[in-house]
């Protein structure tokens, strides 16, 4: 599979991300077919793409015919036969080894041999999920994109030990059709950023438990003296204190307890709270 071969791109999951996903592959002309089990969740992901598109128009970065043209093309669905026939496949679901396995040997039972099969896992190793792949596992690869997808230009790709070359190369040209910037990495616990960025979020929630400042406080100073376009608590409201939560027991696992990534009880009293940031309008600020 090469890059001007591919028409059509699935994504499996209409959460933030997915739905971020698929609105930068639709405004760039790929027919995007979102699955979500959930009904509900692909009326949110359609409505909040549809209302993303609107922003741009009003800000002069998109005429009407252009917004119409994307919409047309993001098709939702909760049949997950519906990806059959995509071109490329990235899935956003879950941060769940198992579940992912799961999703990946369902594609490997249903997609053509040459379907690129990319996963925006934050920590995963791309070789662990490509175990689930027996018809050509070279076309498993990683496919981090950042949060809000429409939006953030970085994409981590990421080469398992099974990945091939060639599908390296699709996904880096297929990038930058979308408009993104591809960084090639190993396949290493937590990749480059959401390594980097346990520090951004541990440190400053042990500086929140020792009382030494709020979140607020913390926020402004990494944004006003750090230049940080969001700070930790915003932007961990934002990506939704589960799923940051799970990504670092995932890299605190990986890198076999050392205790620099240990997670901190603040995140899971609030994820056993049912505070989960934006998604849920309280986190570590209302909404």
């Amino acid at each position: 599979m090469t890059a001007d071969k591919i028409k059509s791109i699935g994504i499996i999951g209409a959460g933030t991300m997915g739905s971020g996903i698929a609105s930068a592959a639709a405004i760039s002309g790929y027919r995007s077919v979102i699955f979500d089990i959930s009904p509900d969740a692909l009326v949110r992901s359609k409505e909040g793409i549809v209302k993303g598109y609107g922003r741009l128009v009003e800000k002069g970065k998109l005429d009407i015919a252009q917004k119409d043209s994307a919409v047309n093309l993001v098709l939702p669905s909760s049949d997950f036969d519906s990806l059959s026939e995509c071109d490329i496949i990235i899935e956003a679901a879950i941060e769940n080894l198992d579940l992912k396995k799961d999703v990946y040997r369902r594609l490997d039972e249903m997609t053509r041999h040459d379907t690129i099969l990319a996963t925006n896992t934050s920590s995963f190793s791309i070789t662990a999920i490509s175990s689930a792949v027996k018809n050509n596992s070279g076309r498993v690869i990683g496919m981090h994109f950042f949060n809000p997808a429409s939006i953030m230009k970085l994409v981590e790709v990421i080469k398992g030990e099974f990945t091939s070359d060639e599908t390296v190369y699709t996904v880096i040209e297929l990038c930058k059709k979308l408009g993104k910037v591809p960084v090639v990495c190993n396949d290493t616990p937590a990749f480059i950023v959401n390594r980097v960025a346990r520090a951004f979020y541990g440190e400053s929630l042990k500086i929140m438990d020792e009382e030494q400042a709020d979140p607020l406080l913390i926020d402004t100073i990494m944004k006003e003296e750090g230049g940080f376009a969001m700070g930790p608590f915003e932007l961990m409201d934002l990506i939704g204190i589960d799923v940051n939560l799970s990504v670092t027991k995932s890299v605190y696992e990986a890198f076999f307890y050392d205790q620099k990534y240990k997670p901190s009880p603040i995140q899971q009293k609030m994820v056993d709270a049912g505070l989960l940031g934006r998604k849920t309008k309280q986190g570590f600020y209302k909404y």
